[in-house]
């Protein structure tokens, strides 16, 4: 499979079977990962993968955090965001809220509590960088995120990035012994997708170039 191909077909499942990931196969995939460009090639990311047991055991105190807490998903924005761009957020709501139901439940729990379970998947990958970098570094996250969600693609893997989780990081570095010095910024989960479950037949669509582009000659 080629890159173009892989950026075509590739979307997130939020539902995936149990069948666990081979270890050899999740670190061919961070290879790949660790293959993204970072600034002057400080390759900031540092990479917690968690699996079985302990992957359920996490889950379980990520669901009592959010049941306690009730932290919902959502990005922490630092002002409100313009109509047009809540407005892709509320179409992606309403495909989701049909294909949900007919699983029997609802969308927040769904997503919220499936977000903290990571929807079903045996392989969780949290992505985490040293307070010592500041927030410009969070763009070599992001790249390196993206290697690793096409590479995973590549070799039939599927995923499901999740960034509510990190409301919860306290929870996540006691679970999992991240030292206090780093901070989680992203999780995605990593395996093979129900294909009969509703919500694997969602989408998210692009807006067009038009809305997004500027051209200055």
């Amino acid at each position: 499979m080629d890159v173009v191909q892989a950026i075509q077909e590739r979307r997130s499942v939020r539902a995936f079977k149990p069948d666990p990931v081979p270890r050899e196969k999740i670190e061919e995939l961070l290879k790949l990962a660790v293959q993204a460009p970072s600034a002057i090639n400080l390759q900031p990311w540092e990479f917690t993968v968690v699996v079985g047991e302990e992957r359920e055991r996490l889950s379980r105190r990520l669901i009592k955090a959010y049941k306690e807490k009730r932290i919902s998903c959502g990005p922490g924005n630092v002002k409100p965001l313009p109509s047009y761009v809540t407005a892709r957020g509320a179409r992606s709501i309403d495909e989701m809220k049909p294909l949900i139901a007919e699983m029997g439940s609802d969308f927040d729990r769904y997503i919220n509590e499936g977000s903290c379970n990571f929807y079903g998947a045996p392989v969780a990958i949290f992505l985490c960088i040293d307070d010592a970098f500041s927030k410009a570094n969070f763009v070599d996250i992001g790249i390196t995120l993206g290697y690793l969600l096409l590479a995973a693609h590549s070799m039939g893997l599927w995923t499901c990035p999740i960034g509510l989780i990190t409301s919860y990081e306290d929870e996540i570095k006691e679970v999992l012994s991240i030292p206090e010095e780093k901070r989680v910024i992203i999780s995605v989960a990593v395996g093979y997708p129900n294909q009969d479950a509703p919500i694997n037949r969602f989408k998210a669509g692009r807006e067009s170039l038009e809305k997004l582009v500027r051209w200055i000659d």
